[in-house]
């Protein structure tokens, strides 16, 4: 059985020069490459530097040439919430990369993954929320470029609504995004996704579990060419930037419904990271660690 590749932004990159007391989880994508290490059923691969120029197929050229200059205004670094930093537009730049890798893996075997991306906050003109520039919305567009897809779905678990993707897909019938996010969380000033479903603070698996049932059957209904996965576990009940409370067993179920579907659908699907915040990030990393187990479970024959 061939081990699966999945991209990684390089071990220089993974932890962003950021002052001791940020809230961005420094260590959190070291330690789960670590952790995954051991499995010996992946085999990681740094990802490319993406193309600037194919970042533009999503977002305005303006912002993507400030940024990798380091010419961008203090307002949008302060809604991105990092420093700039040489070394920052570098990762920008290998996040998307990793996603590229992981789409072009989706259409040649039937899915792919990466341990970065998943940075559904960057709208078309500007990043935000830890999001610098929005790795699946370019994925998209670059596959529809080469047309490799015409259609493509974005099922967005994280916590926090895909606001992002919502914007740059606005209007446009070729892609479906579908967002399950808390409903008092960041942004708090939401988008509108093709389908958002907003819950309570305080949500348990199973009202959970049931909302992401009724909903699925929506996605392949649309008939996606491939599926891009936004995997956030800050859903977790542990998650300090979350307000909801799955436990581990009920975020291993929602990947298997998810995964499951698209395999049943023979859809091509794309995992990539999204957001995790627990205090200890250990159990961030756990649960990320689940999601790509499962994925290999599923998908490994």
């Amino acid at each position: 059985m061939t081990m699966q590749r999945v991209f990684h932004i390089g071990n220089r990159l993974l932890t962003p020069p950021l002052p001791a007391d940020h809230k961005f989880p420094r260590d959190k994508q070291r330690q789960l490459l670590a952790l995954l290490s051991q499995d010996g059923t992946f085999q990681f691969e740094s990802s490319s530097l993406a193309d600037p120029q194919v970042i533009k197929l999503a977002h305005h050229a303006d912002y993507v040439d400030q940024f990798l200059q380091g010419s961008v205004a203090s307002s949008t670094m302060r809604r991105i919430g990092f420093p700039w930093s040489a070394s920052l537009a570098e990762r920008a730049l290998a996040s998307v990369g990793g996603t590229l890798g992981a789409a072009q893996d989706a259409v040649q075997t039937g899915w792919g993954a990466t341990l970065g991306g998943g940075s559904h906050h960057a709208f078309r003109g500007e990043g935000a929320g830890f999001c610098v520039f929005n790795d699946i919305a370019v994925a998209i567009q670059l596959l529809r470029e080469k047309g490799l897809a015409r259609r493509a779905a974005v099922i967005d678990l994280d916590v926090h609504q895909g606001d992002g993707t919502a914007e740059i897909f606005t209007g446009d019938p070729g892609v479906m995004t579908l967002s399950i996010h808390c409903r008092s969380n960041f942004p708090f000033r939401k988008q509108r996704s093709t389908i958002d479903i907003d819950l309570a603070d305080k949500v348990e698996d199973d009202a959970y579990l049931r909302s992401l049932e009724q909903v699925l059957p929506e996605i392949f209904a649309f008939r996606p060419d491939i599926v891009f996965y936004q995997s956030g576990v800050d859903p977790l009940h542990s998650d300090s930037l979350g307000h909801l409370s799955l436990t581990f067993e009920g975020l291993k179920e929602r990947d298997r419904m998810v995964m499951q579907a698209a395999r049943d659908h023979k859809t091509p699907f794309v995992l990539t990271l999204g957001g995790g915040y627990a205090k200890p990030i250990e159990l961030s990393v756990q649960a990320h660690a689940n999601t790509y187990r499962t994925a290999w479970q599923i998908f490994k024959t």
